[in-house]
């Protein structure tokens, strides 16, 4: 695993995301959950947040993704599911017939930390540090 980077770090944030259906409606089919998951993706670069896997059943989605730091995930998780539950009652209509009100998701989720970086990948970015300085003295 390649731990990622910017200016002035180096990190590894994956995240498990699950999303339910308001009332565990059974609403997911594969075209649905495969439109769902093009918003996600659509949406996420904005929040530094990088889509890694995605499954779905009849009433949730699973999403495991990559963050920065700086990732403001409440932020990016109300705007996905706003977005998606707008564009989603809107293309599919057979939606509206198990859910009539305004919303699609349920108010609640569950984001999970996941993963760990395993010692040997700590081990070999303390050892490289200031590497890269010694070459240019």
């Amino acid at each position: 695993m390649e731990l990622d980077n910017n200016a002035h770090s180096v990190f590894l944030l994956y995240y498990h995301l699950v999303l339910v259906v308001k009332y565990r409606r059974k609403v997911f089919d594969d075209e649905i959950s495969d439109r769902a998951k093009e918003i996600f993706a659509y949406i996420s670069p904005k929040y530094n947040i990088t889509l890694q896997e995605w499954n779905h059943d009849k009433d949730h989605v699973h999403i495991l993704f990559k963050a920065h730091p700086n990732s403001e995930i409440s932020k990016f998780i109300n705007a996905y599911k706003s977005a998606s539950s707008r564009l989603l009652k809107k293309e599919f209509p057979q939606i509206r017939q198990k859910l009539w009100k305004e919303y699609f998701w349920s108010q609640s989720f569950c984001l999970l930390t996941t993963g760990g970086v395993p010692i040997e990948v700590i081990k070999k970015y303390i050892e490289s540090q200031g590497q890269k300085d010694r070459g240019k003295k």
